[in-house]
Parts: structure tokens; C-alpha cells; sequence
């Protein structure tokens, strides 16, 4: 117990309907029955594993809330263990009392000191990684987090009207997708999980960071009806690739962010078929994508996400490229 009378512990079952009210709340949509199902998905449901999430108790109200959603990467032939900095939360009547950094400060030495659960058995968490905004960068960074750079991103508009409609719409993207008939529902796509895994299996392994992706892991990240992926197969099927996109609104104009573009044997010339095929049925404004692998679209230098990371057992932050992020890796929901 700290000083104030608030305990800090993790999140029981019971804890449940407070937690998802209190979450809603914070983004002025509580009467939205969306948040459940969407919490249910990244904290319950997530095939990297549950969320570990801890809230700050004063008596029987919940003051505050923190959830670090499990994420796993390969870098060579390690497997390493991360956690996302997602879903937190404080009471209106308890702001100012220093709950957000407690409980995310308390989460990291729990997570030291116990690491996770894994098929394979307890392994260690790595490091912490999020692409905070910039009014919440400043107070991550205050707790030990360190700016690792802006990852490249890329764009294609369909023309001159939809680029002047891309550069006007300068707010952020919509939560919530917006309908599309490009490709196929993703999670049609990827029931093929045989397929899939020899796709993946296909691709030559890196030495950098990259999301350790299964059928399974896919299934879960992208099958989800709430944010409603769409899948484009390359001419041949699954087996001759995959691109993943959702679309969504960004002031007046369309966005299809291009999530995951995975080819057989990662072969740029597979790529850049995916993403042309992509963009032949594309009915938004522009694509946007992330990473150093552009396939066609246009470097948009300056722009995107900053990503920062702070450490749990590794001491050393990775630099910017020795990672291998796609906007599947880091977009926000």
C-alpha cells in the first residue's frame, strides 16, 4: 500500500466490467458496446498471450488501469519476448496523483522479476516498445523510455485529386475501419493456416527485429471482425503471397493502411505484384505504409509514428535499423 491508501495489484476477473467502463470513459465512449469486444480481443484473446495489466485500488473503486499487451519478436534464431505499452486509464477523481507512472513503473519490475508464460515455459520480457503521441511521449520519457527514431513510411495516392484530399486530411486516422470491398475479408484469407505457414515459413529469416508471425498469430491480429482487414492473395493463391490493409477515414479522405505484404520467399518482384494488385482495387485515396520496403510507393520522410522503447532485461536499445516494423506491428486500436 503507497502512502495515499492506493494498492496496486494485477487485474482479476472480477475487475473486469470496471476496467472496460473506466477505458471507455477515458475516450468519452461508454455507450459504445464495441470497447468490450475490443478489449476482450487485445488483452484476452491475443495468440502472443494474455495481456499482463494491473490496477491502482482505493478501497473498492478502481483508480487507475495499465495494461502492457504481449508481443513477440525473432531477431536470427532468437526468439525475444516484448511487451506493447497500450490500454491505460485513471479515474477523473484521482488525476494528478502520479497513478499513470506508478502503475506503469510497478508493471516493468513485476515483469523483471517473473517474466512471462510461454509453451516453452517462463521466458524473460525484453523490452518495452509503443509509438506514444506527442502529448504522452514526454511523460514516458520521464520514466526511463528512449526515442528510438521515426521508422520510414511510404504512400501512393490514386491521383492528383486524392493526394490534395491525403494532404488536407492532417488529423489522425479513425478507430474504427471503414467498409471496403478490396481483395477479400482477411480472415477468409488466412483460414487457410497450412498455406499460410509454408508462406511464412518461405521467407528467409532476419537478423533484425521482426514479429514472430504464425498462421495463428495471424488469424488472431487480422481476422478480427471489429476492425475489418481485407486480405489481396497474389495470382496463384496464398501460396504466391499475401497482402494485409485495412481502410479507414483520416479527415475527408480514404486511407488503406498497407499492414503486412508477405511474399514467397520475401522476393521483391512477388511484393511489388501484391501491392500492385492492391492498388488496381484500391477504393480509398492513398496507400500509407511503414518500413523500408516501399514496393512501389513513395517515401513520405518526416511523417508517421515515433517509436520509443524502454528496457525490461535487455539494456540496450535496439537502433531504428536493426527493426523490421510494419504498421501491423504498431498501429493503434
Amino acid at each position: 500500500m503507497s502512502d495515499d491508501g492506493l494498492v496496486i495489484r494485477r487485474v482479476g476477473p472480477t475487475d473486469r466490467t470496471a476496467v472496460i467502463r473506466l477505458l471507455a470513459a477515458s475516450l468519452g465512449r461508454e455507450d459504445d458496446p464495441r470497447y468490450e469486444t475490443l478489449y476482450a480481443w487485445k488483452h484476452e484473446e491475443n495468440a502472443f498471450g494474455a495481456s499482463p495489466a494491473w490496477v491502482a485500488c482505493d478501497g473498492d473503486t478502481i483508480a487507475g488501469f495499465r495494461a502492457l499487451m504481449r508481443w513477440e519478436f525473432t531477431r536470427g534464431a532468437e526468439t525475444v519476448q516484448a511487451v506493447r505499452a497500450v490500454d491505460t486509464a485513471t479515474h477523473p477523481g484521482y488525476q494528478g496523483r502520479g497513478i499513470f507512472t506508478r502503475l506503469t513503473l510497478h508493471g516493468l519490475d513485476e515483469l523483471r522479476a517473473t517474466g512471462v508464460a510461454t509453451p516453452r515455459g517462463p521466458e524473460p520480457v525484453g523490452f518495452v516498445f509503443n509509438t506514444p503521441n506527442e502529448q504522452s511521449r514526454p511523460g514516458y520519457l520521464k520514466m526511463g523510455w528512449e526515442v528510438v527514431g521515426r521508422p520510414p513510411t511510404s504512400f501512393r495516392p490514386r491521383g492528383v485529386g486524392a493526394a490534395i484530399r491525403m494532404l488536407r486530411s492532417r488529423t489522425a486516422a479513425d478507430r474504427w475501419s471503414s467498409p471496403s470491398t478490396v481483395g477479400a475479408p482477411a480472415a477468409e484469407v488466412l483460414a487457410d493456416t497450412a498455406a499460410v505457414d509454408a508462406l511464412l515459413e518461405s521467407r528467409p529469416r532476419p537478423t533484425t527485429l521482426r514479429t514472430h508471425h504464425t498462421a495463428r498469430t495471424l488469424q488472431w491480429r487480422f481476422s478480427t471482425p471489429l476492425l475489418a482487414y481485407r486480405a489481396v492473395v497474389g495470382r496463384g493463391g496464398v501460396a504466391d503471397g499475401v497482402a494485409i490493409l485495412r481502410v479507414r477515414a483520416r479527415g475527408d479522405a480514404r486511407e488503406a493502411a498497407l499492414c503486412e505484404v508477405l511474399a514467397p520467399e520475401d522476393a521483391p518482384s512477388a511484393r511489388r505484384a501484391l501491392v500492385r494488385a492492391l492498388r488496381r482495387d484500391l477504393d480509398a485515396d492513398y496507400v500509407l505504409r511503414l518500413g523500408d520496403r516501399r514496393d512501389g510507393l513513395f517515401p513520405l520522410p518526416g511523417q508517421g509514428p515515433i517509436l520509443t522503447w524502454r528496457s525490461v532485461t535487455e539494456t540496450v536499445a535496439p537502433p531504428l535499423d536493426a527493426w523490421s516494423l510494419t504498421l501491423g506491428d504498431i498501429e493503434l486500436f
